[in-house]
């Protein structure tokens, strides 16, 4: 019997980008599909404008990590302005989604492979602006396997509220959006000889 194959994802971000509903989405699509998950957000200061960092731990047995974790195999970074306090938690083998039309300066190095989506943009051309946490998330699904697609779309169904269901259409988009940008598995999730 294999060891248990864990993935830690870090997000971060400025309250009310989505990341902690966009962090809540990926664990609810791990758990439709039969892995162990944990998962635990924060907030900084304030909800609205300061950091908001999650946590999502998946995997393919039961779970040793605790949510804090002090290496991470990738991480989602929905704002470059709280990165660094990540940035040394990446491990060599991972990899890291950041919303490229963000950043004002390059994103200092990383020992994982970074992977630049212009989340901003193609959020607006999705008429769906204010979901670029959704952009990167479907991106990162499809390059790196973690969850299906259609466990996405049924966490998303899931996760929204009854008084944000106008919202649902949109943020549909948004996940299929991320998901054209990327190459299907580019960096595999299950791959044990990588890890």
């Amino acid at each position: 019997m294999s060891p248990t194959l864990e993935r830690e994802i870090l997000w971060t971000g400025i309250g009310g980008q989505g990341v902690q509903l966009a962090a809540k989405i990926l664990a609810l699509a791990a758990t439709r599909e039969g892995r162990e998950v944990m998962s635990l957000g924060t907030y900084g200061g304030t909800m609205r404008g300061g950091n908001t960092d999650a946590t999502v731990v998946i995997a393919d047995g039961p779970i040793t990590s605790p949510p804090m974790v002090s290496k991470a195999w990738a991480a989602i970074i929905v704002h470059p302005r709280y990165f660094e306090p990540i940035r040394p938690k990446m491990r060599s083998d991972g990899i890291v989604f950041v919303d490229g039309d963000l950043l004002e300066e390059p994103v200092a190095e990383t020992p994982a492979e970074l992977v630049s989506i212009s989340a901003t943009k193609l959020a607006r051309e999705a008429e769906a602006p204010k979901a670029t946490s959704l952009i990167l998330l479907g991106a990162f699904a499809h390059a790196t396997g973690i969850v299906s697609g259609s466990a996405l779309e049924g966490a998303l169904a899931d996760s929204l509220p009854s008084y944000r269901q106008q919202f649902l259409e949109a943020n549909q988009r948004a996940l299929a959006v991320g998901r054209a940008a990327v190459s299907e598995l580019a960096q595999p999730a299950w791959n044990r000889e990588a890890s």
